[in-house]
C-alpha cells in the first residue's frame, strides 16, 4: 500500500494466499430500477436469495438515491447515493431471504418512494464460499476493527471538541473541527447505515426538510465559523447542540461495538464507492464544509477510507481481476498525489476558498478517473 496514505490500519494487511481460485458466486441478472420525482419503479418486487444487482437509473430532474431497507423501513441494507439526472449505477448486493423495503429518494430528502421487497429463499449459501470466501470473511474481519478504532477515536476527539466549544474557546474548537471529522468521514457510509445517526449528526442546513431541527457537526461548525453578516448560538442552544453530539457518536461506538454487528464483504465493496462519490458531491465542490472550508480534510479522510476498503479486498481482487487491482491502485496513486500538494491531515490542508479553479478541476478529474474502476470493486470481489 502506498505509504502517504497515513491511515491507521491496524490489522488491515495481506491476507493468506494459496494461488489463484475462482469466485463461486455469479450474479443473478440485475433488476432494473427507474428514479424520478414521483416515481421508484422496481422491474421486480422478488429476488432469489444471493447475488442481487440492482441496475439504478435515474430518469427525473434531481440527483437521486436508491436504499434496500430492512423492513422496519429504518436499517439501511445497501444503498446508492448521488445518482445524477441520466445516470446509471449498480447497485451490488448479497441478500439472504426475508421482507425488504425498496426507496428511491429524489432530491436525496424525506423518507422516499418505498415499496415492499421480497427475497425467496434460493436454497444456496448466501456469499461467496470456498478459498474467496474464507478471504473475504477475514477481510471483513479485518474492516471491523479499523470501523471501531475510527470510531474510538471519534469519541475521544469529539469529548475534547465539545469541552472546548462549551468553555467559550472557540479558537481551540474551531481548531479541533476538522481534524475530529476527520474519523467520522472515513467510516462515513457505516455511519450512514444507522438512519436515525447520520442525519442528527451530519446534516447540512441545505438539506433541512422544512421543520425539521438542525443538530449535529455542521450546525457548531456555523457557529464556530460565522458568516459575514454574523451568527451566535447562546450557551444553552450551544448546550444542546453538545450534549446530542456526544450522546448521538456515543450511541454510534456503542452499536459498532455490539456483538452481532457486522460488515460484510459487499458493503465494505459499495462503501468505497460512496465514499468516492462523498467526495464528488460536496468535497470537491465545496459544499460539505460551507462555513469553515475544511472541505480537504474530509476530501482526505473519505479517500483514506476508500483505500482501506480496497486495500481489504485486494488480495481477492488480485486473483478475481488483477487489471483492475492494478489500476485501482495507480488511480489511488493519482489522486493522493494531487491532494498531498495541499496539505496534510497531519500538518492541515489549504482552505477550500482558497484554492485555484485550476486545482479544483484537476482534483475533480483525479476523482472521476479512480470513480469508474472502484465502481467495479463489488463485483470483482464478491461475485
Amino acid at each position: 500500500m502506498n505509504a502517504r496514505f497515513v491511515v491507521p490500519m491496524l490489522a488491515v494487511g495481506t491476507l493468506a494466499l494459496s494461488g489463484c481460485v475462482s469466485n463461486d458466486t455469479a450474479a443473478d441478472s440485475a433488476i432494473a430500477v427507474s428514479s424520478t420525482a414521483d416515481g421508484c419503479d422496481v422491474a421486480s418486487a422478488t429476488a432469489p436469495s444471493g447475488s442481487i444487482v440492482f441496475e439504478v437509473t435515474n430518469n427525473g430532474d434531481d440527483v437521486t438515491e436508491f436504499y434496500l431497507l430492512a423492513d422496519d423501513g429504518l436499517r439501511i441494507i445497501t444503498e446508492v447515493e448521488n445518482i445524477g439526472p441520466g445516470l446509471s449505477r449498480e447497485l451490488v448486493a448479497q441478500i439472504p431471504a426475508g421482507e425488504y423495503i425498496t426507496a428511491c429518494k429524489p432530491g436525496m430528502v424525506g423518507d422516499g418512494i418505498q415499496a415492499a421487497f421480497t427475497v425467496t429463499d434460493s436454497g444456496a449459501e448466501v456469499g461467496p464460499t470456498g478459498e474467496i470466501g474464507e478471504q473475504l470473511d477475514a477481510a471483513a474481519d479485518q474492516y471491523l476493527l479499523y470501523v471501531r478504532d475510527q470510531v474510538a477515536s471519534l469519541v475521544t476527539k469529539t469529548d475534547a471538541f465539545v469541552a472546548a466549544y462549551l468553555a467559550g474557546d472557540d479558537q481551540a474548537a474551531a481548531d479541533m473541527y476538522a481534524d475530529t471529522r476527520v474519523h467520522w468521514e472515513r467510516i462515513e457510509p457505516v455511519a450512514e447505515a444507522f438512519g436515525d445517526l447520520d442525519p442528527s449528526m451530519d446534516l447540512r442546513e441545505a438539506d433541512l426538510a422544512e421543520g425539521e431541527e438542525w443538530t449535529g457537526w455542521h450546525h457548531m461548525e456555523k457557529d464556530l465559523f460565522p458568516p459575514a453578516e454574523g451568527y451566535e448560538l447562546n450557551q444553552d442552544e450551544r448546550q444542546a447542540l453538545a450534549d446530542q453530539l456526544v450522546a448521538d457518536t456515543a450511541e454510534l461506538n456503542s452499536r459498532v461495538n455490539a456483538e452481532d454487528f457486522q460488515i460484510d464483504a459487499f458493503q465494505i465493496g459499495n462503501g468505497a464507492k460512496e465514499l468516492l462519490d462523498e467526495v464528488a458531491a460536496g468535497k470537491i465542490t465545496g459544499e460539505e464544509e460551507a462555513w469553515s472550508h475544511t472541505d480537504l480534510w474530509d476530501f482526505q479522510a473519505n479517500l483514506d477510507g476508500a483505500y482501506v476498503a480496497f486495500g481489504v479486498l485486494q488480495p481477492v481482487v488480485e486473483q478475481t481481476d488483477p487489471d483492475l487491482a492494478a489500476e485501482l491502485t495507480s488511480r489511488f496513486d493519482a489522486v493522493q498525489t494531487l491532494l498531498a500538494e495541499q496539505g496534510s491531515v497531519e500538518t492541515g490542508f489549504t482552505y477550500y476558498d482558497d484554492l485555484t479553479e485550476a486545482q479544483i478541476q484537476e482534483l475533480a478529474r483525479a476523482v472521476d478517473a479512480l470513480g469508474e474502476p472502484l465502481s467495479q470493486l463489488t463485483a470483482a470481489a464478491v461475485l
